[in-house]
């Protein structure tokens, strides 16, 4: 049995294993809502859980630069450009 669910924002979604981490930061900061819109450009016909979990987990770059965020990388890459 296939069952779906339409949802307007992130948070009502529940990440799991490796997802998580951009979940949580893409939902704190209060992006949750300009995510999904942003996916429906990828995904007109929409996303199961798996995939978008993966898409979560495995596409930090891809998940975070869609709603204008930066990987945990790219924010030390900069903090330490400062302490120069």
């Amino acid at each position: 049995m296939k069952i779906t669910k339409e949802i307007t924002d992130l948070s009502e979604f529940e990440a799991w294993s490796g997802a998580t981490d951009n979940w949580k930061k893409i939902i704190k900061a209060g992006k949750g809502k300009a995510f999904i819109t942003a996916l429906e450009d990828f995904y007109p016909d929409g996303i199961d859980e798996v995939a978008l979990n993966d898409l979560l987990w495995f596409e930090d770059e891809f998940v975070l630069h869609l709603v204008g965020l930066k990987t945990d990388d790219e924010e030390e890459y900069e903090d330490e450009e400062e302490k120069k």
